[in-house]
Formats: C-alpha cells, sequence, structure tokens
C-alpha cells in the first residue's frame, strides 16, 4: 500500500524519521527470516560499556555493521545481529563509586551486596539511554536476543572457560605489580589513578663494579640516575638496550649496589630507551610495573622492601620502619655522605595518586590470577595458516595481531573490584586448599569464595559464542550462526579484544569466532586532533543527529569510510551529506509528482526505450554492480562515491531532466513508458541507498507505487546483464558532451539559455551525425538554437566561438559579442589543456610496468582517450590559426 504522499518541498529529517523504527520493530522485521535453506549471515554488536552514552566511534562502527546487515537482509540472508552490552567492571565501578563519594558513601560502608544492587541500578538507567540511541541510529537490532556480559547464560560461560583453563594448567596464581593505595591499603584500577605534577629530583648514583679492574669512561663505576632511591634495595639488576653500542662490553658484568653491598648483574633489554638519560636503568622488580616485566623476562628475584602502608620492610635494612619519604631522606644523606651521590638534579614529574584518597601510589607486588598464553598464541598463530583463519581488513593488522601474539605475556585476568564475575575459586577456612569449580563446594560454610573479578575482556573474549547459547553446543543459534560472519571494531583494540576472541574461540569451539573482522580507525576533529573531554573537542552523534537526521550522519560515516583509516569530523561534510539528501528528497518528489497510473515499478517492453532510457539502466546496472562489489569489500567510501554519481549526475542532473521533454510531449506512449522507467530507476535506487539512510528511503518508497511492505524486507538489486548497453552509454556520453560544450560557450560568451542562438555541428562521422538528428529534441531544449545544422559541409563562420568534442566541432556564431583577441586567448588555453592530456596519456603507456600488468581493458581505454586528446588537439591548432587569420 502506498502511504499518503505528503512529501514538503525540502528534506525534514524530524517528519521523516519520527515513529518509523518503532514500525520496524512492531512488524518484527529485524529477527532471522527463519528460512532453513538460506545461507546464514550474523554479526555480534561489540558491546558498549554501560558507563555512558555513546559516542561519535559507537555511532561510526554500528552504522557499518547495520549497512551490512540491512544488505545482506535484503539479499536474502538468513541474518542475525545480536545486540548487547558489556559491565565494564573498572570503569563502571568507578563511575557508581564516584557518584556514591558526592553522597559521602564509600562501598565500604555499603558493602558488597549493597553495593552491586546500586551498580545494577546504575547499569538499568544507562542501558535505556543506549537502547535509544541505537534507536535514534536506526539500528536493525534483534532485541529478543540481547545479552550482557554479566547475564545468567555468559556467566556460566565464564565460569567453564575458567575452570577448563586452570584444569588444563593455563589458568594459574602468581605476583604481580599492582597499583596500591598505601592509606586505605586496597588495591586500586588505573582507572582510581589519577596523575599530577609533583615536585621531585633525578638522583645521580655511583655502582661501583665488582671486579675492580673493569671501567667505563675511565671510571670504576657506572652512573644511575632515579627519582625514588628509597627502591634501591629492591634493585636486582641494570639494565641496558640490546643495541646500544656504548654499553655491549659492559653485558654480564656485575655492579655493587650501593649501601647494602648486593652484586647485581648488568643485563641488556629492549625496554631501555637509549636515549633517555645515561641509557642505563635501575631494574626494581617488585616496585615499578616494567621492572616487573623485565624481570619476568631475565628470572630475576623480587625483593618487595615495603610494608602495605608504606613504611619500610626488614628487606630495608637500617631503614626498616621508616615511612618511605623519610626512608628516602635519610638513604639521600647516606648516600652524599658515603660518596656515592653524584649530584641532585630537581625536576617537576607527574606522579600517581589515589583518587580515593589522595596519596601517591605505590606499585606493589600483589598475587594474582594469570592466563598463561604460550599454547593459546601459538594456537591462534598456527591458525592463520589455515583454510579456518580469520580474515583482516585491512589485511595489513593481520601482521600486527601476528606481532602481539608472537610477543604476547601471560594475561594477569584478576582485579580487585567488587562488580563483576567474581572468581570461581574458593580457599578451605582450615587448610588453606583451594577449590576451583563452576559451582561452589557443597559444604560452603567451610570456604571462602576470592574476592577479586575477572577481567572484564576475560567475558567479551567469550562474546561471539557465549552468546549464542555456548557451552551449550545444541543450541540452535550456536548451531545456525557461529562462528560469525563479520566483526566491525577500531583497530585500537585488536590485542585487547580481537586476539582474545580468537585465541578463546579457538580453544573452546574449534573455529573462529569470525570469518572477517573489519577494523576501521579513530573520528578526529577538523584538525586531526583525537576527539578527548580534555580537548574539549568532543561531539555528541545525538545532537548530530538533532541537527541534521540519522541518514544524514550514517552517509557522512559510510561515505568517509577507507577500511583502517581515520575520518575528520566537520560541520562542513554534514551540511554536503545533508544537501544530497535533500537533492534524492526532491528529484523523488518530483518522480512520485508525475508517475500518473503507474501502480507497480515495473520496466516496460524494451522496444519502447528511448536512448535515454537505455542509458540510464545501463548506468543503473553498472552501479549496482560496483556498489555490490565494494559492500563485498569493505569499501564503503568507493561504494559512496559510485551511488553519489549514479544519483546526482547520471540520474537527477540528466535522465530526469531529459525525461521532462517527454512528460510534456503529446506521446502518451511515451510518456507511460518514461514514467515507468523513472519508477524504476527510483525503486532499485533507493534500495541500493536503503542499508546506508533506511529512514529516508523508505520513507519515499512507501510514498511511491511499491511491492511489499518495508524496504527492510524488500529484494537487494541485481545486475541484469539484458540491460547493459555499451552503446548506449556511448552515444549518450556524446549527447552529454555536445550539450556541456554548448553551455560552456554560452557561459563564456554571457550569451543566456533563455536567448536562442544558431548552432553549428560539424562532424564526418555518420553515426555522430544519425545520433544528433535522432535527438533533436534534447539538442533543442538543452541548447535552444534557432538553426541547428548537422554534417560534414558545415562551414565554420569567421566570427564564432568553438569547441572540439569527440569526433566533430561545435560552432556558435556570435559576431556581436565575440572579441577575437579574448577567443584567441581562450583557444591557446584549450590548446594547452589538450597538450597536457595528450603528454600525460603518452607517457602512461610509454611505461613499460602500467602497460605489462594493468588489465587490458584499462590499457585500451588508456590509448582510446590517446587517439580523442590527439584529435582534439589538432582540431584547436587549426582553428586558433583561422581565428588568428581573421585578425
Amino acid at each position: 500500500m502506498t502511504e499518503e504522499i505528503d512529501m514538503s518541498t525540502k528534506y525534514d529529517p524530524k517528519s521523516v524519521e519520527a515513529g518509523r523504527y518503532q514500525d520496524w520493530l512492531d512488524q518484527g522485521l529485524f529477527k532471522p527470516n527463519a528460512d532453513k535453506k538460506a545461507k546464514p549471515y550474523s554479526i555480534v554488536i561489540p558491546p558498549p560499556n554501560v558507563t555512558g552514552k555513546l559516542h561519535l566511534g559507537h555511532a561510526w562502527d554500528t552504522t557499518l555493521q547495520d549497512m551490512l546487515i540491512r544488505q545482506k537482509r535484503m539479499q536474502g540472508f538468513d541474518t542475525l545481529w545480536l545486540p548487547g552490552m558489556d559491565h565494564a567492571g573498572i570503569a563502571t565501578q568507578a563511575k557508581v563509586e564516584a557518584k556514591l563519594r558526592e553522597e559521602g558513601v564509600s562501598r565500604y560502608d555499603l558493602g558488597r551486596e549493597k553495593f552491586i544492587e546500586q551498580v545494577w541500578d546504575w547499569k538499568d538507567e544507562y542501558a535505556d539511554t543506549i537502547h535509544q540511541q541505537w534507536a535514534k541510529m536506526g539500528l536493525s537490532l534483534d532485541y529478543s536476543r540481547e545479552r550482557f556480559t554479566l547475564d545468567d547464560g555468559l556467566s556460566k560461560a565464564v565460569r567453564k572457560v575458567f575452570v577448563s583453563l586452570y584444569k588444563k594448567g593455563l589458568i594459574y596464581r602468581g605476583e604481580y605489580i599492582i597499583n596500591w593505595d598505601p592509606q586505605a591499603r586496597t588495591a586500586l584500577s588505573d582507572i582510581e589513578v589519577e596523575h599530577q605534577d609533583d615536585e621531585g629530583a633525578f638522583y645521580h648514583v655511583k655502582y661501583f663494579f665488582v671486579d675492580k679492574d673493569v671501567t667505563f669512561d675511565g671510571k670504576n663505576y657506572i652512573e644511575i640516575a632515579t627519582t625514588r632511591p628509597e627502591t634501591m634495595f629492591g634493585d636486582v639488576a641494570v639494565a641496558v638496550h640490546p643495541s646500544d653500542e656504548r654499553y655491549k662490553e659492559l653485558v654480564g658484568k656485575e655492579v655493587i649496589l650501593p649501601l647494602q653491598g648486593r652484586h647485581i648483574p648488568i643485563i641488556a633489554d629492549q625496554y631501555v630507551d637509549p636515549e633517555f638519560g645515561t641509557g642505563m636503568v635501575k631494574i626494581t622488580p617488585a616496585h615499578d610495573p616494567n621492572d616487573f616485566l623485565v624481570g619476568n623476562r631475565h628470572n630475576l628475584k623480587r625483593i618487595n622492601t615495603m610494608n602495605e602502608d608504606a613504611s619500610m620492610n626488614e628487606n630495608a635494612g637500617k631503614y626498616e620502619g621508616m615511612d618511605r619519604f623519610e626512608a628516602r631522606k635519610a638513604m639521600v644523606k647516606d648516600l652524599e655522605d658515603q660518596d656515592y651521590m653524584i649530584n641532585i638534579d630537581p625536576i617537576t614529574h607527574s606522579v600517581g595518586h589515589s583518587e580515593r584518597t589522595g596519596v601517591q601510589v605505590e606499585s606493589r607486588l600483589s598475587t594474582q590470577w594469570f592466563v598463561k598464553m604460550d599454547e593459546l598464541s601459538k594456537m591462534a598463530l598456527d591458525n592463520q595458516k589455515t583454510d579456518n583463519k580469520v580474515n583482516f581488513v585491512p589485511d595489513r593488522f593481520e601482521h600486527t595481531f601476528e606481532q602481539w601474539m608472537e610477543n604476547a605475556h601471560d594475561w594477569v585476568i584478576s582485579r580487585q573490584l567488587w562488580w563483576g564475575h567474581q572468581i570461581p575459586a574458593w580457599y578451605n577456612k582450615e587448610t588453606g586448599e583451594t577449590f576451583v569449580g563452576e559451582e561452589a563446594p557443597k559444604d560452603i560454610e567451610n570456604w571462602e569464595q576470592d574476592s577479586d573479578v575477572l577481567d572484564t575482556w576475560f567475558s567479551s573474549a567469550l562474546w561471539p559464542f557465549s552468546t549464542m547459547g555456548w557451552p551449550d553446543e545444541n543450541s540452535e543459534d550456536y548451531k545456525r550462526y557461529f562462528p560469525t560472519s563479520t566483526l566491525v571494531t577500531g583497530y585500537d583494540i585488536i590485542f585487547f579484544w580481537v586476539s582474545r576472541m580468537i585465541f578463546q574461540s579457538l580453544e573452546f569451539t574449534g573455529q573462529r569466532p569470525f570469518k572477517d573482522v573489519l577494523l576501521h580507525g579513530l573520528i578526529r576533529d577538523e584538525s586531526g586532533r583525537k576527539m578527548s573531554k580534555s580537548l574539549g573537542n568532543g561531539i555528541d552523534p545525538m545532537d548530530v543527529i538533532d541537527k541534521y537526521g540519522a541518514d544524514t550522519l550514517r552517509w557522512f560515516l559510510s561515505n568517509g569510510s577507507t577500511a583502517g583509516q581515520d575520518i575528520r569530523f566537520s560541520y562542513a561534510k554534514m551540511d554536503a551529506a545533508w544537501n544530497f539528501i535533500n537533492k534524492i528528497w526532491n528529484a523523488s518528489r518530483f518522480v512520485i509528482m508525475n508517475l500518473g497510473d503507474v501502480q507497480k515499478p515495473t520496466l516496460p517492453d524494451a522496444k519502447n526505450w528511448n536512448l535515454t532510457d537505455r542509458w540510464i539502466l545501463s548506468r543503473l546496472n553498472e552501479t549496482v554492480e560496483q556498489v555490490t562489489h565494494f559492500f563485498d569489500v569493505y569499501d564503503f567510501g568507493e561504494a559512496g562515491r559510485a551511488l553519489y554519481s549514479f544519483i546526482w549526475d547520471d540520474f537527477c542532473d540528466w535522465y530526469i531532466e531529459m525525461s521532462k521533454e517527454v512528460l510534456t510531449g503529446d506521446d502518451e506512449a511515451a510518456k507511460g513508458n518514461t514514467q515507468q522507467i523513472l519508477a524504476y530507476v527510483l525503486d532499485q535506487t533507493l534500495k541500493l541507498l536503503h542499508p546506508i539512510m533506511p529512514f529516508v528511503t523508505e520513507k519515499i518508497w512507501l510514498s511511491m507505487p511499491h511491492e511489499g511492505a518495508s524496504l527492510v524486507t524488500a529484494a537487494y538489486p541485481v545486475v541484469h546483464d539484458e540491460l547493459q548497453n555499451d552503446q548506449a552509454e556511448s552515444e549518450m556520453k556524446s549527447l552529454i558532451e555536445l550539450i556541456k560544450a554548448v553551455r560552456t560557450i554560452r557561459a563564456d560568451a554571457n550569451a543566456p539559455m533563455s536567448s536562442a542562438v544558431d548552432l553549428l555541428i560539424k562532424t564526418n562521422d555518420e553515426q555522430l551525425k544519425g545520433l544528433f538528428e535522432n535527438n533533436k529534441d534534447y539538442i533543442e531544449r538543452f541548447c535552444h538554437p534557432s538553426d541547428l545544422q548537422i554534417g560534414k559541409d558545415v562551414t565554420a563562420p569567421k566570427l564564432a566561438m568553438s569547441a572540439v568534442i569527440t569526433g566533430a566541432e561545435v560552432y556558435i556564431p556570435l559576431a556581436e559579442l565575440i572579441d577575437l583577441n579574448d577567443e584567441i586567448k581562450r583557444l591557446e588555453g584549450e590548446q594547452a589543456k589538450y597538450e597536457s592530456e595528450v603528454n600525460r596519456v603518452v607517457k602512461k603507456l610509454s611505461n613499460e610496468r602500467f602497460v605489462n600488468n594493468a588489465p587490458k581493458d584499462v590499457v585500451d581505454a588508456e590509448k582510446q582517450k590517446q587517439v580523442e586528446w590527439e584529435e582534439k588537439l589538432q582540431i584547436t591548432k587549426q582553428r586558433l590559426a583561422d581565428v588568428k587569420a581573421e585578425q
């Protein structure tokens, strides 16, 4: 049924989009089609964090997914786009704690259970906000399958994975460096640490060689600079960069730890920056996260020199019991008194402070849970050599993935938080025995569960299969839609998320989690800066939609999209996108108002088609082919360019304008033919556009004769070989070239289109002569000649403006308007232009690499261009000589 035509003269996104999304939901159009014969195509949404509003990056990410799923749905695939959200442990807990602090309450005041209730309330509130934003974006998600990373099903999957990896020996407990608040005596997440500039110093200290025969730069010691002398008693090595030529001879030697006398080795490690300071650093694994990793790589001892309250412990020798800062003062004095101190340089540096108490944070050794990565990394890397590999788009990111997997360190998965998946490990209150299981021990009164929760990425790594019902491998969705087809996400989380999904999926399902992973970049501001709160340059996509409409934003995000590249947001680009949709709107409005009695968008008999009909259908066919291909290879920018060129140039500027000649004529049969062609082309164009701009296309389509209930489930256009017509395209190209040439001459001579002028077309090409004669109606409409002459015997008038087109010369006598000097100058400019084109194509064809490697049709096209440009150049030269002779 056709909606009542209420199309205003200007595109108004608010009225177009109002109520449309709810209509789609009410009709259940976003659910899989249940056709078991159809090929499945599935996407799981990268779950946004329930910490606040979605940003432009989310809008970009989800727009690309929606475009893919909408197109595949229209192509007859059995599509599933599964929505969901991530509990985002650290981020969400910090937000809720900050809110509680404003109320003068801490999580400890509430206790674990009450605090978690508060976080669930937060989650529900922000999940509602995200749902509203998804709706505003027009995302065709199947909400009946929505998941949350803390729901019962995903929690079951998480426990199974943890227990399985533990039993296999791939999960273990060990020591790790964490952020520690010595006042609150608690671990802190990274986002609970605030960095601020503090006054400090670089203390340059002598570390003497053990071997008295060893010297460096004529000295029997090396110089080490540190900002934290109080941690020196935890030093276990000095490190240099492996490629630092200055210190190659020192690697393997030993130095004496000042004030303590312990011998420590000089080692080589990639971590050291040879450009910073002396290029030598002390390694203190128990008090620095980077040193901890260096220590792991070299099997170095970890010596903790502080207590929980940041006072010095028994490993600090005579400084035991001192506060860390008091110990620093005492150690600095002793270093000076015992001639170890070279000099002290005051500095201002960024130091972490506790968001909770404001005190300086310590890096502290703590027992944590880890995933052992060796076996899992190897499995992921080996899989990339098989047919089951994950295809990275762009493919350069496969190297990024492989590089990271080759160097992956064991993954610390425990977090000292309350919000998240509590680790399924229990400790016996009497014996200290550890029990790990999917369910709690039966005699739970004798056990205490580990208070830590799992890293958020641990559960989101299972997202592609846990959301489909796994570990129930008989789940209908799991059997039907896993592995998923495409993952769309930012290149910045290859390490955090993409890689982890790959190895967890291979480990637990034996399959890749997705066939393709399409990686996009970041959205930057107009100046190329990353959008951030600190810069104040963030853009709320909902504000953009309020001003321009969802389709405008979606067109910008898709049309500016090149896989793997960043894009810049600008309101100028939004204006251009809105203008394009307004062009579509007004063209569609014209078509719909002129369709007469057309009942459905079907093609009329081919024998009734004129040149412009054959041409527009051929161009439409090519556009279908191009857009489908570019979608298949995720090149949405090129798909957009193909659509823009066809809609704006071919359909609006030429076919619709030329159709007016027929629509205003007296030939009713021709008029009916043109109305049917207009309806068909508009119908197909709206279907091509629908995945990108669903709201406006649906509104227009329902306002015109159509078949079906919604574009959401309409059939996507396909290529029809019988519509391809190279001859029509070539002839139409000549006709357009003629019209453009006449318009250019009129513009140069300030002769308005309303004034009739004589038009002379000289050509020796009989086919071209016939083409122009058969299409005199169009030439008369668009060129407005008072007298039209076409033929090889046409004589060029002395005082005329001219143009050279392929196969013909065009003359317009404008004696009263022409200044011969101006005409000579113009022709000289034309000659220079043609000479440049000839030189370019000759240079290209003389390049053996191009001729030998480019496709034959591309090379042939360049050769044809050479013939055409040389012909135009010769004619222009002759015309220039003739005009000069008239002076």
